[in-house]
């Protein structure tokens, strides 16, 4: 049996009949975006964050996954917070952006924030290879990060250190669909990435903000924030940002 990795945990934050949906991002956790959904539960919304399936357990979970696996998983959150809100919004950090891109398609929302999310795969080499992955990955399991990402309150290292090869081939189809998506939303977006960001370049962003099909859009480029935009330096700028942009449209009363 597999657990779940102490602090990967989801979180729900009751609140008013207003939700946000929180995506986290590849071989991430959703403590990743923990903190914007605990200032937006201080605003008073609802506020829900999902792990994607194989993510917080460990590394051979998240090899079996594909992307029908984390839109499944992103489905699941929306169809909960239904349940007790009136009106969803989905906020999602790279992957997840990209998740919460193609959710905004086909879901009713009411508006969707992409964070760091990737137009293409950034790694060239990766992506020349995606016909083989699947085969390679049998032999090569395994790409380690630069640097592992930040630990967790009880030192437990929430992102994992290493990315499956297999699943890269998943992660170039979803955002594959989340192309072919983007001139299907019609909802009020905002995008938002770092010219900081080493895993995915800030030139990415105007890329998905000129294909969105949404009339009401908006695009904000940060300077010191890394990519996981919603930790660290410049995080109160990501919170602002999605405060302002959220009462903005809970303020037209629709």
């Amino acid at each position: 049996m597999t657990y779940q990795v102490e602090q990967a945990e989801p979180y729900l934050f009751p609140g008013s009949k207003t939700g946000c949906l929180m995506v986290h991002g590849f071989t991430g956790a959703p403590n990743e975006v923990r903190p914007l959904g605990e200032h937006l539960a201080s605003l008073g919304y609802t506020v829900l964050g999902v792990r994607l399936a194989g993510h917080g357990t460990t590394m051979q979970d998240l090899i079996r996954m594909r992307e029908q696996d984390w839109i499944a998983s992103v489905d699941d959150g929306y169809n909960l917070l239904q349940g007790l809100c009136d009106r969803i919004y989905i906020l999602g950090l790279s992957l997840g952006g990209a998740l919460t891109l193609h959710a905004a398609s086909r879901l009713k929302v009411a508006g969707i924030v992409a964070m760091s999310a990737p137009y293409e795969t950034p790694d060239k080499t990766i992506s020349s290879l995606r016909p083989l992955l699947p085969l390679l990955s049998q032999v090569w399991r395994y790409r380690p990060k630069r640097k592992p990402r930040v630990p967790g309150p009880s030192g437990m290292l929430l992102n994992y250190p290493a990315m499956p090869i297999r699943s890269f081939a998943e992660t170039d189809d979803m955002i594959q669909l989340m192309r072919a998506s983007l001139s299907k939303v019609n909802v009020p977006a905002l995008i938002i990435h770092s010219k900081a960001d080493r895993s995915v370049p800030v030139d990415h962003a105007p890329r998905i903000f000129d294909e969105l099909g949404s009339t009401e859009k908006d695009i904000l480029i940060l300077e010191k924030n890394g990519h996981v935009v919603t930790r660290g330096p410049g995080q109160e700028d990501v919170f602002k940002a999605c405060e302002d942009f959220i009462q903005r449209i809970e303020g037209r009363g629709v």
